[in-house]
């Protein structure tokens, strides 16, 4: 089967996850949403794994992909709990275009660390991402959102709290994101795509937990509504199979190659968000979104 099938596959999930992750984190702290989360990709990926016949491999793991793959698991506990931060204070449709900046970012890590050759059409692509994604930010102009009995606004203002603190989280998101990818195709190189994913999460988890512990929010653990811990446990289900897609797509394609595709799920995202949240989109920030996605398909076209 083709990188991109599973690239693809990588990013419907991707979509469904933060739907579901948006749903499962209201009312829960950002910390314990991201550990709990975790918990389920966990059992997902080992298992996986297991089934597989992958973890016969651990005992040929070279100390330079246990390495990479710890510091990949390490930059995507940080772009986790960012994300989810950032989703406690913004609508799923506002804070999604600016965290796939980390594909621009991811493409240009490509080239300077791993040394792929990346063509004009990539390079333009990025910047049209990276454009799109500033438009979505809000304006003091545009119509303000949060108050009793609106619907949120993508592309329109926030609270005082939200509009000083969601985008610099989203930005921090897909700077570990970026980091993540690079990272993790170092160290899969060799290690079994499965075996590789479980690897990282355990190293996932030990942070998000360390981090909740830290903060004393492990308190709140029963307190968490069924309804959210439904969606919590769906949203680590979606991870899982969005994780395991991505990196067996990284294991088949260069990296510059398959994040384009990955980010594809934007467009889904938006979509979902406006069927399901019901939340608004602005011009302004619709014109962003279609900027970013011509910029990811454009980044396609030329590391095709």
């Amino acid at each position: 089967m083709s990188w991109w099938v599973f690239a693809l596959v990588g990013a419907v999930a991707a979509s469904a996850t933060a739907i579901l992750a948006k749903l499962g984190v209201e009312g829960v702290p950002s910390n314990l949403a991201t550990a709990v989360r975790t918990g389920v990709v966990l059992v997902f990926a080992w298992g996986l794994a297991l089934a597989s016949g992958q973890t016969v491999a651990l005992a040929g793991l070279s100390a330079r992909s246990l390495a990479f793959l710890g510091l990949s698991g390490l930059a995507t506990g940080v772009s986790w709990l960012a994300y989810f931060r950032a989703l406690s204070l913004a609508p799923a449709s506002r804070v999604a275009p600016l965290d796939k900046v980390s594909l621009a970012l991811t493409v240009v890590l490509a080239g300077l660390v791993l040394g792929e050759t990346i063509a004009w059409q990539v390079g333009l692509g990025a910047a049209m991402i990276v454009g799109g994604a500033l438009l979505t930010l809000p304006r003091a102009s545009d119509q303000a959102i949060g108050q009793p009995g609106s619907r949120q606004a993508f592309g329109g203002d926030q609270t005082t709290s939200a509009r000083g603190a969601w985008w610099v989280y989203a930005l921090v998101s897909a700077g570990a994101a970026a980091a993540t990818a690079i990272l993790a195709k170092i160290g899969i190189d060799g290690v079994p795509s499965n075996l590789a994913t479980a690897l990282r999460t355990v190293v996932v988890l030990v942070f998000a937990w360390s981090i909740v512990f830290a903060r004393g929010e492990q308190r709140a653990l029963g307190t968490i509504a069924r309804r959210s811990m439904v969606f919590l446990v769906l949203s680590g289900l979606g991870t899982g199979v969005s994780w395991l897609a991505y990196y067996h797509a990284l294991a088949l394609a260069p990296a510059s190659s398959v994040a384009p595709v990955d980010k594809a799920s934007l467009a889904l995202t938006i979509l979902l968000a406006a069927m399901i949240l019901r939340e608004k989109v602005t011009p302004r920030a619709a014109v962003g979104v279609a900027l970013q996605i011509a910029g990811a398909l454009m980044t396609l076209g030329g590391s095709a």
